[in-house]
């Protein structure tokens, strides 16, 4: 598909006599043509940067759809705003599919006091975009359609049945079906599906357990059944299509680009795609004080990439555990990769039940937070007191005090590793109740 794109891009190129560029709505790039000029102005920063990163910012696209873009039907001519660190004009082709915009095509302008493109090549050149817009949209569209196949093989249970789903995914998808992919969870995601996620060879809503994680047929607990009502919200699940592996990091900007959406869905005050957000970080950051935003905010899990879709339920309950981590730890932001939220790989494969140890019980209540908090920290340093009392600013005299009380509340001894070790696990899987 990559390369019909980019011979589509180059006979646009050739048409008009410019290196020209593709980007989808959401400004990524998918194909440029050539460039051989020696013009410093060509490669501007906003051009630059498209290229190299494969994606426009936030305020590069803003300034750019405020020219009215995704409104035209026609070339969009944008003048040059050195501030904005376009040194050159664009021209814009609106890339379009029975009305829907689906990309753009760019092009730089002539300078000024010399004569543009002529009325009948840019005519050329947007028949050629139409056929763009039609393969952009049969992207989207198969991404789309293959929902139901995506949801049975996430849902399906072992043996034969996940087999049977595995087959009809990898059928449905074709030949890019044994590519390399990643599984992405978005959770919690309301209403339906996008109709497309950019680099997504498809997308489907997943209904949550009853115990409140999205379900799946790698973990512990069944998929909502038939008729059912699960419990909690569903997820959204994504099948992002890799070139390689290098390539997860620039397909994580599409999906970042999907929370500030799902909180909008949901009137809470999530965090944005870049990490920010209206709460503040609790007490401290200690257990039990989650912010609203980590509380109640939306989160995305991706797991490490697969080859072959066998291996696509396991890669779910991946993006389903980081997605989890994301939400207790604001450190591992809204988007965490599996490979990157260390014991919590583990412990948010657990029961989603919230955390009753009989030792622990007492030192997780409201009451006993600042005790719990100093706990972990000191857990985190591997219990080393200096390094715990200069991170938590006290005292190492008050650390040991209050060391001695948690020994009294739990029945641990924090000398003894195996006591450490459960006191540890129950502190860091409280985040996930």
């Amino acid at each position: 598909m990559k390369g019909d794109y980019q011979d589509l891009v180059d006979e646009i190129s050739a048409l008009l006599g410019a290196p020209a560029t593709l980007e989808n709505r959401d400004f990524r790039l998918i194909a440029f043509g050539a460039h051989d000029s020696d013009d410093d102005l060509a490669m501007d920063p906003v051009r630059t940067r498209s290229i190299l990163t494969r994606q426009s910012t936030a305020d590069v696209r803003s300034w750019f759809e405020g020219f009215g873009i995704a409104r035209a039907t026609g070339p969009v001519r944008i003048p040059a705003a050195p501030d904005a660190g376009v040194f050159r004009g664009r021209i814009c082709l609106p890339v379009r599919y029975r009305g829907i915009v689906q990309g753009y095509v760019w092009l730089l302008d002539q300078e000024p006091g010399k004569p543009g493109p002529e009325p009948a090549a840019l005519d050329a050149a947007m028949e050629v975009a139409q056929r763009i817009g039609v393969l952009l949209a049969e992207e989207a569209k198969a991404g789309a359609d293959l929902s139901r196949e995506f949801l049975a093989v996430l849902t399906a249970g072992p043996g034969w049945p996940q087999d049977m789903a595995v087959a009809a995914l990898r059928a449905a998808l074709g030949p890019g079906g044994d590519g390399l992919h990643a599984a992405v969870c978005v959770a919690p995601w309301p209403g339906e599906a996008p109709a497309s996620v950019p680099g997504a060879a498809a997308v489907c809503v997943v209904p949550r357990r009853a115990g409140g994680e999205p379900g799946g047929a790698a973990g512990s607990g069944a998929a909502a059944g038939p008729g059912s009502e699960p419990a909690g919200d569903p997820a959204l699940a994504v099948l992002l299509r890799l070139r390689s592996s290098d390539a997860l990091a620039p397909a994580l900007a599409a999906v970042a680009r999907l929370l500030p959406r799902a909180a909008g869905a949901t009137g809470t005050g999530g965090r944005a795609a870049d990490g920010s957000g209206t709460g503040g970080t609790g007490t401290g950051g200690g257990v039990g004080a989650t912010t609203t935003a980590v509380a109640r905010g939306v989160t995305a899990g991706v797991a490490d990439p697969v080859r072959g879709l066998a291996d696509l339920p396991a890669a779910w309950e991946q993006a389903v555990a980081a997605a989890r981590a994301a939400a207790a730890q604001p450190r591992f932001g809204p988007v965490a990769r599996w490979s990157a939220i260390g014991p919590y790989r583990l412990l948010a494969t657990l029961a989603a039940d919230p955390v009753d140890d009989p030792a622990a019980r007492t030192l997780l209540t409201p009451a006993n937070r600042e005790l719990a908090r100093t706990t972990e920290v000191f857990l985190d340093c591997a219990g080393q007191a200096g390094r715990a009392a200069a991170a938590l600013g006290i005292h190492r005299q008050t650390l040991y005090y209050r060391l001695a009380r948690v020994e009294e509340l739990t029945g641990l001894d924090l000398d003894e590793g195996e006591d450490r070790l459960l006191l540890h696990m129950a502190l860091k899987a409280s985040r996930l109740a």
